[in-house]
């Protein structure tokens, strides 16, 4: 059992291989693949659950170090306390996959054809609950490894990114029983109908082209975090994008998150008159990242995107607040935490969730910020409204790490579940085009300060994920386990006679 709750810790390490930045999709597959004929073979429901969890160590481990970097590097929390705030977040996380495996032997009795479908719902609906949990953190959910690359990518504009864990679990589940039976070929043909299934949606054009291409330019400052919110820094973060803007010919021009570190009644109208005159001058608008007060004390702000330009001002609040981060929680609980990071303006408040699409050059556009856009059904509630989607963000939290590589990855399934481009501003990356299937069509290099100049294509309709968002693979998830546990009882009587 020891050897085994090392050997599944570092098949959880190579998992991390699937997602950004290296984007080995068949990885995930193999490695849940072995995690699952372990689970298969498991005896007592406690000892899968034990390689659940070390599964889920090896994977979060490696591939939310980026926490570290946020808390330590930036957020000035000494190492030990940053060390030991990183290993409880990932044991945390890890008693999703835990859980998993304790049901998944307990559900073993199932018939073998059912099986499969049983512990993929199981892990499924673990990574969606620890999605919703406490506001929810679905980083590193498995469907996210497969865009946009693999066959499997072709799902998401019908199952979004939930559904395609959903499938690759299962296809993992057809592999490891093959292992186990050698000889039933069956899964490994209902592992390559899934897969070819995959590849003949990807042909389906869900949404269609709308209105004539409109240029843009996405602006990436590269302020370093630890200079950000200096005052003796701030002539030169307003003067870094003024110069880019400047230099910018597209019709809808992006700046970050916070861009201006300012209160927006502190930034000098000259200075916005100077930038709204360059969007006019390009017939077109520009979205500035400020924050936004709307008390006298200021003990009420918001995360807020603004518009200057041809189109009358319009403004974009951000809804989904990060916790310990843009808020804290249990404030009388974990009020203390503030004290120990060094973090500005952690008190935002939430903008409204029903917020509409910006009309911005010509364009519809639905706004994210930052982490929004980690949670596929609220980027829909703008849709089919919005004909392109626009994230800004601050990634330079995460300093050198994978995070802002895999942030980017969670973009392109964003743009594949609602086949819309999706335009990426960062402060240091990783800034690009992503177009309606999900490519990277232009990126700029990290830690350059430069505007990205291109085209972006608007797009009208729905897909089917759009339409739904995740009911519909929750409701089948819960379906087959009906189904499951029902064979569970019938099957497993039978087998006993």
């Amino acid at each position: 059992m020891n050897l085994k709750i090392i050997v599944v810790f570092f098949l959880g390490v190579l998992t991390v291989l699937g997602f950004a930045p290296f984007y080995f999709f068949p990885i995930p597959l193999a490695t849940l693949a072995l995690l699952l004929y372990f689970w298969r073979n498991s005896v007592k429901p406690f000892n899968a659950g034990m390689l659940g969890f070390s599964f889920g160590m090896g994977m979060f481990g490696a591939g939310v170090t980026w926490i570290y970097v946020s808390l330590h590097d930036f957020g000035s929390m000494p190492m030990p306390l940053a060390v030991l705030a990183l290993i409880l977040l990932c044991a945390y996380l890890s008693l999703f996959p835990a859980l998993t495996g304790w049901l998944a032997v307990r559900s073993r009795a199932a018939a073998p054809i059912i099986w499969p479908w049983m512990v993929a719902s199981l892990w499924m609906l673990s990574e969606w609950l620890r999605g919703t949990l406490f506001t929810g953190f679905p980083w590193l959910t498995v469907g996210y490894s497969q865009a946009p690359h693999s066959p499997l990518a072709g799902f998401a504009p019908v199952v979004g990114a939930y559904g395609v864990s959903l499938l690759l679990v299962v296809s993992a589940a057809w592999l490891s029983c093959w292992l186990g039976q050698r000889r039933s070929w069956r899964f490994l043909y209902l592992l390559g109908g899934v897969w070819a299934m995959g590849l003949g949606l990807q042909w389906i054009n869900w949404t269609q082209p709308q209105g004539d291409p409109v240029t843009v330019s996405l602006l990436q400052g590269n302020i370093a975090q630890d200079l950000k919110w200096r005052e003796d820094h701030l002539i030169t973060t307003m003067n870094t994008y003024a110069q880019l803007i400047r230099e910018s010919n597209g019709r809808l021009i992006v700046t970050p998150e916070i861009s201006i570190p300012l209160f927006r009644e502190d930034v000098p109208t000259d200075y916005l008159s100077e930038l709204a005159a360059q969007a006019v001058a390009n017939n077109g608008d520009v979205l500035i990242g400020m924050a936004e007060s709307v008390s006298s004390d200021r003990n009420e702000y918001y995360n807020t995107m603004f518009s200057l330009g041809v189109s009358a001002e319009q403004r974009y609040r951000k809804h989904h607040l990060v916790p310990f981060g843009e808020y804290i929680p249990l404030k009388p609980v974990f009020g203390w935490i503030i004290q120990v990071l060094n973090i500005p303006l952690s008190g935002f408040s939430r903008g409204s969730l029903d917020q509409q699409p910006l009309q911005l050059a010509g364009q519809r556009v639905a706004i994210n910020i930052c982490y929004e856009d980690v949670f596929g059904e609220e980027i829909i509630r703008q849709l089919p409204q919005a004909s392109v989607l626009v994230n800004v963000s601050n990634d330079a939290w995460f300093g050198r790490s994978i995070g802002p590589r895999q942030h980017l990855q969670i973009s392109q399934m964003r743009a594949l579940e609602t086949g819309r481009y999706m335009l990426r501003a960062t402060n240091t990356g990783v800034t690009a085009i992503i177009d309606q299937r999900g490519r990277v069509l232009q990126e700029l290099e990290m830690f350059t300060t430069a505007g990205l100049h291109g085209v972006a294509q608007g797009y009208a309709g729905s897909t089917p994920y759009v339409q739904a968002g995740n009911s519909l693979v929750l409701g089948a998830a819960g379906l087959l386990l009906i189904i499951g546990w029902l064979s569970v009882f019938f099957y497993g009587k039978r087998k006993t006679l």
